[in-house]
């Protein structure tokens, strides 16, 4: 079997070849390539010792990104490719790096130490594809398997667990017995693991096509509990609501496959009912009510994260998203629509609008999204005008203000909210003088001593 690789990997490879080492591409791009997909990068793996690929890249640019297990990234305009010596690793003392790595002089060796038998594959133009674990099979029978002994191999790097479950999401492949078994025995260890790798591939499973499937996974090889605690009271709770046919945990799953992958939004619909188990109330009529578990839930999903170590960047948009995941039901004038669009941003308030078709798409069969539809429609009307809903989307400034007379100050950024509220609700106010006028009507005592 022959592959289409790039000219700029090809290149690296035969250099090798011609200073009288072997290289092949291992690991996931061998596996991308089998599936019929374009690999996101290309990995390559060599008898060269790290020294050695320094000296024969000298004119390239090469980065020291793990030189004593290996590895030397080499540089070039169209990518980055990772060359590292043929190894075998000794046990992930700290969860993260093995206590000892030594270099060894084949491939065979070099893929024993791979994690599951469809990342254990090699390939080069002159031997063709190295398969000593039958990966290229698990991937027809489309089965994530660990290589060697599983639960040895997951003693040597908790996050194994978590990576089965990621490739099994995004592959939609099953996990085989012996793995999951072994899963289940060694999930406990899970919290082992530093809390940025274990988020990192969190957060891959939640952007896979299907999410639910790897939550579930989680769920079923006992991690999610270590994890994401807050959301298993969500499991089995049933809503005693007419509105939901499912009880909080299904209807979770069920938003958060219906939203696109965009890590804010399936962050949101992963949160945005976890409130909900802690605000139940029965009215006399036997219904279920959740009074407040939006608010709830934005606080809890600013806990996860931070614990979780994302951005506070991420952490906000999350928040934000929750916070107002219910406001579908209000109905907002044009006024508030600009201002639901100062809060969230131009961006992310057509992310809430995602969040929300979904959030009713799996609430009942007879929930209709048309009311949505309209806001997002309303909300492009309103961004197509080109209408100010920010203070600098005003014909006016601080200086302005200042030139005015006003003193310097924090009443300055109050005249301007002031006028911006003006102007959110009369667009037609937006024009200098006529602003201009409305200041010194309304602040005229402000003026500089």
């Amino acid at each position: 079997m022959m592959f289409n690789i790039p000219d700029y990997v090809e290149i690296i490879m035969d250099r090798l070849g011609k200073s009288g080492y072997e290289a092949y591409i291992v690991g996931g791009s061998v596996r991308d390539m089998l599936l019929g997909n374009k690999p996101k990068d290309y990995d390559i793996a060599t008898n060269a010792y790290p020294e050695e690929i320094e000296y024969i890249f000298s004119d390239y640019k090469t980065i020291d990104v793990g030189k004593k297990f290996g590895t030397i990234l080499i540089s070039q305009e169209e990518g980055d490719v990772e060359v590292t010596t043929f190894r075998k690793e000794g046990s992930y003392i700290d969860g993260r790096r093995p206590e000892w790595v030594s270099f060894y002089s084949n491939i065979e060796d070099d893929l024993s130490r791979r994690d599951f038998t469809i990342n254990a594959i090699a390939y080069n133009k002159y031997k063709g594809i190295i398969d000593p674990y039958n990966g290229r099979k698990d991937l027809k029978r489309k089965i994530i398997r660990i290589v060697g002994e599983s639960e040895e191999r997951f003693n040597e790097d908790y996050l194994r667990i978590l990576r089965a479950v990621r490739f099994a999401s995004q592959l939609k492949f099953t996990i085989d017995e012996p793995t999951f078994s072994a899963g289940i025995k060694c999930s406990p260890n899970i919290e082992k693991v530093s809390v940025e790798r274990i988020s990192s591939e969190f957060f891959k499973i939640l952007l896979s096509e299907t999410p639910s499937y790897g939550i579930r996974l989680l769920e079923n090889i006992g991690v999610l509990k270590i994890i994401l605690p807050e959301i298993i009271p969500s499991i089995g709770f049933k809503q005693n609501n007419p509105h939901h046919e499912m009880d909080v945990y299904n209807h979770i799953l069920c938003v958060l496959d219906n939203t696109p992958p965009i890590i804010q939004i399936r962050l949101a619909a992963l949160f945005h009912d976890i409130g909900k188990p802690y605000t139940l109330a029965i009215d006399e009529e036997g219904i279920g009510h959740f009074y407040g578990h939006d608010k709830i839930g934005a606080d809890m999903s600013k806990e996860v994260l931070k614990r979780l170590k994302a951005s506070n960047e991420l952490i906000e948009k999350v928040f934000n998203l929750v916070k107002d995941h219910m406001n579908h039901h209000v109905d907002f004038k044009e006024k508030g629509l600009k201002k639901l669009i100062r809060r969230l941003g131009e961006k992310e308030v057509f992310h809430l609008i995602d969040l929300q078709i979904a959030d009713i798409k799996c609430s009942n069969k007879e929930a209709t999204i048309n009311h949505i539809i309209e806001r997002r429609n309303r909300i492009d009307e309103i961004l197509e005008k080109d209408e100010a809903y920010e203070i600098n989307h005003m014909n006016i400034n601080g200086k302005d203000l200042l030139d005015l007379g006003f003193e310097q100050g924090p009443i300055i950024g109050e005249i301007l909210e002031y006028l911006l509220e003006k102007v959110i609700e009369k667009p037609e106010l937006n024009d200098k003088e006529i602003l201009k006028r409305i200041a010194l009507d309304k602040y005229s005592s402000n003026f500089a001593k």
